[in-house]
């Protein structure tokens, strides 16, 4: 073979079309432009060198016999072959090591990764690299033997001083630039391979197009809207965001009350500021899978349902459709001007190995982040976080928004101390201008707080909400909202996490037109719903009077969102009060403990935005902020040494290894049946997971064990258990589980 085109990077066509190849030279230079052009702030030539040698592997003798035999366009794929002769990541890894020494363990990483994912230094590349290792020795001696020369000599000697932040901003930057490096070769080896799918992804508007639609959006609203001392004090909130949007970059907060139209506001601040600062895009990042849908359809009537790319595991894009396929494939780079996600998928992508998940990340340079709802940020991992934030806005031009009713206390000067080696967020700025005001000029609630030292029986409570007339109770864990709607009237409805999504979804529905009728005067009939946190999460409805179970003060607060949101009233009622047996060990127990201590000689109103900073102290006091060790494992040593892979591993928000999903076929939603004989059939393909997702619930695993044992539920993939028996699930409680457990909701999901 001589050099040049004769030597291949992809093969494609095969079957009834004739097959074509990619000239290894011509992708090898089209990853590097395409790499050095993501890369332009955080290191062109680092990332240019990347995508020079990343395939230096596929120069091999053996690979290019064992691709020509293959009629496979993901032949190429490191992670499908085992055979010496056919691999090809370790080349360019050990020359960037032979050439340029430590520094170019740097390169190495992005290299040796860019099929399988980021390895770990210890147990992964110093193994794999390792001199002594005959196969990647072998690899790298066959490819530079073949390889042009000129390849071999390009660069100069990098500098590691390079990396913003040091030695603890060093292994963002190296993802950052590994999602470069990838995100191109996905994109090169596309537009050989379909042509026509690397023209889907153009056509979104520009923001500044959005901003102009959203700008005549919120004038149509607004002419519309009713003249209530709510909707005037949303409209300066409104006017506020888009005043401060004009600040430099940075850390910002936004804390207005559950009800004050934060959602429209904080995208009012997020067009602005980008329009402002030329940012290239927003990530709107929400906790829960159903807020996200609910947000995404708020903002598709604003600015266009093809403008909005909505990024979950139960988006589900029709590909016959162009607009939403250009969604589907700006879902795996997020190259769109607005990414509507869920926080599980922004932060594990900020601290991912795996080439999906890592893809996305040089698209958040210079964009704009709101993080809704930022107190459900888990504790646990909430110092990696909170660093990870601090060095994008520091070092890549990004703008990130706390948007809350309830703000924790992320940059509290008593709580965070480095001395204790415990970093809050920088200089935080908060977009309203007075917030205790707005608090005390939108409070539409009283809170009843209950006799610290009594708790209530369960008849006790359902009695009281026997005598209501319009009333939701919120109740701490599965068993006890089971418990409860049990003692009560047979015509009360029931939320729980027990219930699938289509269930749930049904039922909300139903909840806000017996609201709405209640309100007309149509429906007369009492109305109680019995519900666990579930309904705290972006779910609005308007109760007069709603009953809390006591828990955190941010619980609390959301709970009281559900009450005369509107202000159809001049006061609803909030209801705290102390169950028969306190919150279950963990977070709701330290949550519970936390809000005692600020609350039990608290003279005033418990909902005071006053109360929140020292709440958070108290409970992140209670919290190890980092208990997986994730910023150990992302300290490099001193010869650059990272546990890219072990990091990964651990930053789990949702921690899946007590759990398990059961699918159950649930009436109201019809193509359950149909759906779930494809699956035992033809396998977990991903659209159908995706839309298996409506008629899903997360329970633990030993339950799930014991179902199947008695036949209750059947294992028809690995991992994939389906409902058997007609009586498992209840059409009022969801699938009948007798233990009380207690586990994230699964709308928490990625």
């Amino acid at each position: 073979m001589k050099e040049g085109d004769d030597y291949i990077a992809h093969i494609a066509g095969g079957g009834s079309a004739p097959c074509r190849t990619h000239p290894l030279e011509a992708h090898l230079d089209g990853a590097a432009a395409l790499a050095a052009s993501f890369a332009r702030s955080l290191g062109a030539d680092w990332a240019r060198l990347a995508g020079l040698w990343h395939d230096l592997g596929k120069y091999r003798p053996g690979f290019q016999r064992y691709l020509r035999s293959q009629a496979d366009e993901n032949a190429h794929l490191e992670t499908r072959v085992t055979a010496r002769d056919k691999t090809h990541a370790a080349a360019g890894a050990v020359h960037a090591i032979e050439r340029f020494g430590i520094p170019g363990r740097a390169l190495a990483y992005l290299i040796a990764g860019h099929h399988g994912g980021l390895p770990d230094w210890h147990g992964g590349l110093d193994g794999r690299l390792s001199p002594d290792n005959a196969d990647a020795r072998r690899e790298y001696d066959e490819a530079r033997a073949a390889a042009p020369a000129g390849l071999l000599a390009e660069g100069g000697a990098p500098d590691l001083r390079q990396a913003p932040g040091g030695s603890a901003g060093c292994a963002l930057w190296l993802r950052l630039l590994f999602s470069c490096l990838v995100d191109a070769d996905f994109l090169d080896t596309e537009a050989f391979i379909d042509e026509s799918r690397a023209q889907a992804r153009a056509g979104f508007a520009a923001l500044d197009e959005l901003a102009a639609r959203f700008d005549a959006h919120m004038e149509t609203l607004q002419a519309g809207a009713a003249d209530t001392a709510v909707n005037r004090l949303r409209a300066e909130v409104l006017a506020q965001c888009r005043a401060r949007a004009a600040e430099p970059p940075g850390l910002f907060s936004l804390a207005v009350p559950t009800g004050g139209g934060k959602t429209l506001s904080s995208l009012a601040f997020a067009l602005e500021h980008a329009r402002r600062h030329g940012k290239r895009r927003i990530v709107y990042a929400i906790p829960y899978t159903s807020v996200v849908e609910q947000t995404a359809d708020v903002f598709a009537r604003a600015l266009g349902a093809e403008n909005v790319v909505e990024h979950h595991s139960q988006a589900d894009y029709d590909e016959t459709v162009r607009e939403t396929a250009r969604a589907r494939l700006a879902s795996e780079n997020w190259d769109a001007p607005l990414i509507v996600t869920t926080n599980v998928q922004l932060f594990e992508s900020l601290f991912a190995a795996k080439t999906s998940r890592c893809r996305k990340l040089h698209n958040l340079v210079d964009s704009v982040i709101v993080l809704d709802e930022a107190q459900c940020l888990p504790p646990e991992f909430l110092q990696p976080i909170l660093d990870v934030l601090n060095l994008l806005t520091r070092h890549y031009g990004v703008t990130v928004v706390l948007c809350t009713a309830t703000q924790p206390a992320l940059a509290s000067k008593t709580y965070f101390d480095a001395k204790k080696n415990r970093r809050g967020l920088d200089e935080v700025r908060e977009i309203v201008a007075d917030p205790p005001e707005l608090y005390r000029r939108l409070k539409r609630v009283d809170v009843q707080l209950p006799d610290w030292d009594t708790r209530s029986s369960w008849e006790e409570i359902a009695a009281q909400l026997a005598g209501e007339d319009c009333v939701l109770a919120i109740v701490g864990t599965r068993g006890d909202a089971r418990r409860l709607w049990q003692l009560l009237p047979k015509d009360t409805l029931h939320l729980s996490a027990l219930m699938c999504g289509a269930h749930r979804a049904e039922v909300i529905a139903a909840i806000k037109q017996r609201l709405a009728d209640k309100r007309a005067g149509r429906d007369l009939r009492p109305l109680r719903v019995v519900s666990t946190s579930l309904v705290e999460a972006g779910v609005d409805v308007s109760f007069p009077v709603v009953y809390r179970a006591f828990a955190g003060l941010d619980s609390i607060a959301q709970a009281a969102g559900r009450c005369n949101r509107e202000g159809e009233i001049e006061r609803g009622r909030v209801v705290v009060f102390q169950p028969p047996q306190p919150a279950p060990p963990g977070r709701q127990r330290l949550a519970a403990d936390a809000c005692l201590d600020v609350l039990r000689n608290w003279p005033g109103d418990p909902l005071a935005i006053e109360l929140f900073e020292p709440y958070f102290d108290r409970l992140y006091y209670g919290i190890d902020l980092d208990r997986k060790g994730i910023v150990r494992d992302l300290t490099p040593g001193r010869e650059l040494e990272i546990q890219f892979r072990t990091a990964a591993d651990h930053f789990r928000l949702i921690d899946e290894e007590d759990q398990a999903t059961v699918f159950v076929r649930y009436s109201g939603y019809p193509d359950s049946d149909m759906l779930l004989r494809r699956l035992a059939n033809e396998g977990p393909e991903r659209w159908l997971m995706r839309k298996l997702q409506r008629c899903a619930v997360t329970v633990r695993k030993r339950i799930v064990e014991r179902m199947a044992a008695s036949g209750d539920v059947r294992e028809v993939q690995p991992g994939c258990f389906v409902q058997q028996n007609d009586w498992l699930y209840d059409p009022v409680l969801g699938l009948r589980d007798d233990e009380n457990a207690v586990l994230p909701a699964p709308t928490l999901v990625i």
